[in-house]
């Protein structure tokens, strides 16, 4: 963030917000169905709190977690009905509307240092993206996306000692396109699942690895059904997009506008940290579990991505990702690189 910016995100958010004479409260509900110790749980709860005492009781949140009210996969068409006023779905469901979302499951990503992945969706990239976002779902995206974490590999027969080990493997993936094509690309044999499914099948050998991250492999005690080995090659950084429905945002005055998206932006930098903390502290809790892991060199990561970008635009179409956004994309990578 630049320096002017800073100081007028700073003015703003220390100056008194002056309750208007509005009767009732407006009320906020918000869904994520992570448990309630998830690191996206906790953030969110969090900016709720800062939000309904900053608005000095004006906006009335009221947090729905664990998918007590909706799953993820349902919460953007509820955005648009009006039944919830807040949520925060990853860009791997949003992509199912604007395939661009899932840009950071592009080649160019793969193994890159997270600076350039925020480079580019905290960039033009990103605003190219909000746009079509709040164009055709009808929705308010208030500041940065949160990150979830990077994908890794995880087995549990095969030792994964280098990327030629994920041959032959029956990988599960969330889906899409990309993280198939990933698998293929290493000689693995993609196969989707939903996450609920994961610890039966992997118990009873329906996969032999799958794409995820550490803590959610942690949080979902896959050690139990089998999980041994981890191969970090950090292919790609999942990413969760906060959106408000059109409804409760055209509800607002332009006070308490300004006061979510100053508010989100002062917050969003310490919930990116957050998360990244908490994927560091479940990869330990792996090992301590008992699992091996192995982390690829940064040369043969550099070597994979050059491979891989050779299909890229391949990639890219069927991704349905405009060859304008990979253009912004790329440009975004080359100047941070």
């Amino acid at each position: 963030m630049k320096a002017g910016r800073r100081v007028v995100l700073s003015a703003a958010l220390a100056a008194p917000f002056i309750r208007t004479a509005r009767a009732e409260p407006v009320r906020m509900r918000v869904s994520v169905d992570t448990a309630p110790g998830h690191a996206r749980t906790v953030s969110i709860a969090d900016f709720l709190r800062k939000l309904e005492a900053a608005s000095q009781g004006e906006i009335a949140p009221q947090l729905f977690d664990s998918g007590r009210l909706l799953a993820d996969s349902e919460v953007i068409k509820a955005l648009v009905l009006g039944q919830i006023e807040m949520a925060a779905p990853g860009t791997w469901l949003v992509a199912a509307y604007v395939p661009e979302a899932d840009l950071g499951q592009l080649p160019v990503f793969y193994g890159q240092p997270i600076t350039v992945t925020h480079g580019a969706i905290d960039g033009i990239p990103g605003d190219l993206v909000n746009d079509q976002i709040s164009r055709k779902l009808r929705v308010t995206i208030p500041g940065h996306w949160m990150d979830l974490g990077f994908t890794n590999w995880y087995s549990t027969h095969k030792p994964l000692n280098s990327l030629d080990d994920l041959r032959g493997l029956k990988i599960r993936n969330s889906g899409g396109f990309a993280q198939p094509w990933r698998a293929r690309f290493f000689g693995g044999i993609p196969a989707t699942a939903n996450w609920p499914d994961v610890p039966l099948a992997l118990a009873n050998g329906v996969f032999d690895a799958l794409q995820s991250t550490a803590e959610s492999c942690d949080s979902a005690r896959l050690w139990d059904d089998g999980l041994r080995y981890g191969l970090i090659d950090h292919q790609t950084m999942s990413e969760y997009v906060p959106m408000i429905s059109e409804m409760f945002w055209a509800s607002l005055s332009p006070s308490l506008k300004t006061l979510v998206t100053d508010l989100w932006a002062a917050n969003i930098g310490s919930y990116r940290t957050a998360m990244a903390a908490a994927q560091e502290r479940a990869e330990k809790d792996l090992k301590v579990r008992g699992m091996k892991v192995t982390v690829v060199p940064p040369e043969d990561l550099a070597e994979q991505r050059k491979r891989m970008m050779a299909e890229q635009d391949q990639v890219a179409r069927e991704m349905k990702i405009s060859p304008a956004i990979v253009a912004r994309i790329t440009e975004a990578v080359v100047a941070i690189n």
